[in-house]
C-alpha cells in the first residue's frame, strides 16, 4: 500500500520561513500530480499548492506569492517552500495526488505552528 509520509513541520515566528516535504512510497509517483494540503482546526482541508507531472503549478490565494512547490520524480518527494508566514497558515499539512480518483490513505501530516 502506497504510503505518503510527511516531514518538517514546525513552530516558527510570524514572517518566518519553513520548507516541509513529502515522500509518496508508491511506484508510479511521476505519474501523478502531488498537491500540498492543509487542515486548520475546525476547518475543512483544503489545496494549498499544487505541481503537474510536467512541473506546472497551482497556488491557492493564500500561498500565491508566499510558496513554492517543488517535486523530485527520482526520490519521490514534494516539497513547499513556505515564507512570510502567518499565524493563519498553522495547520497540519498534508500531501496526496491532486485527484480524487488518484488519491491513496492520508498520511499523518505535519504541524506546522506560526506565532504571532
Amino acid at each position: 500500500q502506497v504510503q505518503l509520509v510527511e516531514s518538517g513541520g514546525a513552530l516558527v515566528r510570524d514572517g518566518g520561513s519553513l520548507r516541509i516535504s513529502c515522500v509518496d512510497s508508491g511506484e508510479n509517483f511521476r505519474r501523478y500530480a502531488m498537491g500540498w494540503f492543509r487542515q486548520a482546526p475546525g476547518k475543512v482541508r483544503e489545496l494549498v499548492a499544487s505541481v503537474g507531472t510536467f512541473g506546472d503549478t497551482y497556488y491557492g490565494d493564500a500561498a500565491k506569492g508566499r510558496f513554492v512547490i517543488s517535486r523530485d520524480n527520482d526520490r519521490k518527494v514534494v516539497a513547499l517552500q513556505m515564507t512570510g508566514l502567518k499565524s493563519e497558515d498553522t495547520a497540519v499539512y498534508h500531501c496526496n495526488r491532486v485527484r480524487e480518483r488518484d488519491r491513496v490513505p492520508w498520511g499523518r501530516g505535519t504541524q506546522v505552528t506560526v506565532s504571532s
